[in-house]
């Protein structure tokens, strides 16, 4: 199975309400085609870089999924059709993606957002100690150096 990453600008001119079917109309073809859905970012409106259908910003979307060829035709073809999308770009990221791993990792990104002040705590806490350590050593190397000239 291969990893890939879909970019595409829809027009800014339609509401939340209006885009969400756009969203909810491509969900369901990852589980038709055996591909899987990694992540929806949702970057906003944005200006372009030049007019596309007599607009000047458009509203960005990055799609992150695992799949193959018919999962990306069909999810092109569906971007083809609708009007509502104003250009698309699909990319290559990985050749062979183990599954498996890529949800492992994602449940463990999930609880450490779940988790935040935990692990930053964590975090401080050891590079106090490692602070700590590297004065008592500079202290003892101090002492060390001023015991040998006082001899």
């Amino acid at each position: 199975m291969r990893r890939y990453e879909t970019i595409f600008i829809v027009d800014p001119d339609l509401s939340d309400e209006e885009r969400s079917p756009l969203f909810e109309r491509l969900k369901p073809l990852f589980p038709q085609l055996d591909g899987f859905l990694v992540m929806v970012d949702e970057w906003g409106t944005k200006k372009l870089a030049y007019e596309i259908k007599k607009k000047n910003r458009g509203y960005y979307v990055r799609l992150d999924f695992c799949g193959t060829g018919t999962l990306v035709n069909e999810i092109e073809r569906f971007f083809r059709i609708d009007d509502r999308v104003l250009k698309y770009m699909t990319v290559l990221l990985e050749e062979d993606v183990d599954l498996e791993s890529l949800k492992a990792e994602l449940a463990k990104a999930e609880t450490e957002e779940d988790q935040p002040g935990q692990t930053e705590e964590a975090d401080t806490e050891q590079k106090t100690v490692e602070v700590m350590e590297s004065d008592m050593e500079k202290n003892e190397t101090i002492q060390a150096e001023s015991s040998q000239e006082e001899l």
